[in-house]
């Protein structure tokens, strides 16, 4: 099986498949990011759902990246024959969802390969597959599959194969369409005319990023993956690609993440208003208030695409998992504890809105203002935290920091753009979390903030405390956090969210580093004058992105590979804000104006 870094994403910003250094796509859920797989070796055998196309001998993957600016992936293999290229894109979406892989003859004669196996539900339908004047047609309960292509094809073993030879200069298209099995057949597209409208679409997008510097092309390559990530009706952005990678090699620790968290929503929100993108950023918050919408007691920490709020977790057992790792998990048991930071996320995104889209008055601030008032009779309690952990409740110091920044961000909504509010009141709140924190998450013998209340854990969140402005980034007992973390929750450099073996999670195993943890890190660092050092981090954690740019959620320290589900957007957010960081120091070093649209978003 191929490891996680071995994948390339491309996507219709609907739903998105992972390609393969071998020329397998192993993951792809049609029609959306959530639905159930028909590409799913990633979970299993390869029976489970793969379309290969790659050399029949073989050969070597040579060279394999995005054409610039864009999500069309080309993967070159040399053979003794000679030298093809495939490629591979999902044309943006209309009604019905296609995916275009056309074969190329670079040079000489090479003998190619496909095998196209669809199996509906993660690996649990085969579906009926007929042959008609068109080519296939599959078809299995709501799903129906078209595949057309001029290469010769046959059945095997419940296999569509495709056993051809492409010459130098000839290109040979194949489409894959999905529609729902009760409409009539949909045209299928010219491969070549989408190629060209595919690529008009992402360089159009690409080039409206605003950033410049070192690092513009590794954010750049973030940003298209996030968009990637984004479900285009609604505006909302999944955590990943996939479920059940695993943050341990077959260990338990398997999540489905194609679902849109709130906590993401400041990070989203940075990262997009500072590279020129207002439009996704808006959307983005109206996802966000459709989705808290309702009673502020009924408050999730995330929501589907649509802003469903029912997520049941449920197991796949007919499905070995990655690399064994059990078991195989469908929706998400986590939406439904408690996590106090989403208050202060919520309202912080809402805040950050207002500063940078110039909404000085807008519909939001009642559902603000309802939000904040709940917040204000549950912020001492105790919960889950933002790992979600499964075990006991605890006043984790993270959730309380949270709950102070909403209460900040309330007060200025008022000060501020004189939005109607209890001021006062709301800001004696603020003071008292602040006491609350300083009294009960601070260690002053070991001059440190610690995970929860009572407790000698350390933990990456607190790394953000500066950077919400809890604190400034300077400050002693800041500084005290960070080296304690660089001491005790890092390997070869790189931050552990937390320790599990130390922390009572409720879960066995253990996880690798977590790289957006590590990229907090790396913002702690640069606040405090420790620029050398941020720099270093940063460059090394850039080159954990595999070949064509993407991160996992986590990486594998013994291993030396990723791990968790991908391509992860917490870890792409925060590789945006931190290289804007970096770049914003080095324009203030050298004394040249920094352009309004790169300026520091947030606080």
């Amino acid at each position: 099986m191929a490891r996680i870094e071995d994948y390339a994403v491309v996507g219709d910003l609907h739903t998105g498949a992972l390609v393969s250094t071998e020329g397998s796509i192993d993951w792809l859920c049609l029609p959306r990011f959530d639905s159930p797989a028909c590409f799913n070796a990633l979970l299993d055998t390869p029976e489970a759902g793969r379309w290969l196309l790659a050399p029949e001998s073989g050969g070597t993957c040579t060279r394999r990246g995005y054409r610039e600016g864009t999500l069309i992936l080309e993967t070159e293999w040399e053979t003794p024959e000679g030298t093809v290229r495939v490629i591979d894109f999902m044309p943006p979406r209309d009604a019905v969802a296609d995916i275009v892989r056309i074969v190329e003859g670079v040079s000489g004669s090479v003998r190619m390969h496909g095998e196209l196996a669809l199996r509906f539900d993660y690996g649990h339908i085969v579906p009926w597959v007929r042959r008609d004047k068109h080519g296939l047609h599959a078809i299995a309960g709501p799903d129906s599959v078209y595949f057309v292509t001029k290469a010769p094809l046959h059945g095997e073993n419940k296999h569509s194969v495709s056993d051809f030879t492409v010459q130098a200069g000839e290109r040979i298209p194949f489409v894959l369409t999905w529609a729902p099995s009760h409409v009539p057949r949909p045209h299928t597209v010219d491969a070549e005319v989408v190629l060209g409208t595919t690529l008009a679409f992402w360089r159009g997008w690409a080039s409206q990023c605003t950033v410049q510097g070192k690092y513009q092309d590794a954010v750049v390559r973030s940003l298209v993956t996030l968009k990637a990530l984004t479900y285009a009706p609604t505006g909302g952005i999944v955590a990943a690609v996939t479920t059940s990678l695993p943050e341990q090699l077959g260990g338990p620790r398997n999540w489905d993440y194609r679902f849109c968290w709130l906590r993401d929503a400041t990070m989203t929100l940075q990262a997009l208003l500072a590279a020129g993108y207002t439009t996704e950023a808006a959307a983005w918050r109206d996802w966000l208030l459709r989705a808290v919408a309702g009673d502020p007691a009924d408050l999730q920490i995330m929501y589907g695409i649509h802003g469903e709020r029912r997520l049941p977790e449920m197991e796949l057992p007919w499905l070995a998992g990655y690399e064994n790792s059990k078991p195989v998990r469908t929706g998400n048991g986590a939406a439904d504890q408690l996590q106090l930071d989403v208050w202060g996320e919520v309202l912080d995104c809402l805040a950050l809105t207002r500063n940078s889209l110039l909404k000085h008055t807008d519909e939001s601030w009642d559902v603000q203002v309802a939000l904040m008032q709940h917040l204000e009779t549950i912020w001492d309690q105790p919960d889950n935290g933002l790992w979600e952990m499964r075990g006991p409740r605890r006043h984790f110091t993270h959730s309380k920091v949270m709950a102070w920044v909403a209460a900040d961000r309330m007060v200025k909504g008022v000060r501020d753009f004189g939005l109607p509010g209890p001021v006062e009141r709301w800001e004696a709140l603020r003071d008292t979390i602040h006491q609350d924190v300083m009294a009960n998450g601070f260690d002053p013998v070991r001059n440190t903030f610690v995970q929860a209340y009572g407790r000698p854990e350390l933990d990456a969140s607190l790394l953000l405390i500066p950077r919400v402005g809890f604190l400034p980034p300077d400050d002693p007992r800041v500084l005290g956090t960070i080296n304690m973390i660089q001491r005790e929750l890092t390997e070869d450099g790189f931050v552990l969210r937390y320790r599990p073996a130390d922390s009572d999670d409720g879960l066995p195993g253990d996880e690798g580093v977590f790289l957006a943890c590590s990229f907090w890190m790396v913002e702690a660092l640069l606040g405090a004058g420790r620029t050398a050092e941020s720099t270093e981090l940063f460059e090394r954690l850039l080159e954990l992105r595999n070949d064509v740019g993407l991160l996992s959620e986590e990486w594998g320290v013994r291993a030396g590979r990723q791990l968790g589900n991908t391509p992860q957007a917490f870890s792409h957010f925060a590789l945006v804000t931190s290289a804007l960081e970096l770049h914003q120091d080095t324009v203030r070093r050298s004394d040249t104006p920094i352009p309004p649209e790169t300026e520091r978003v947030g606080q």
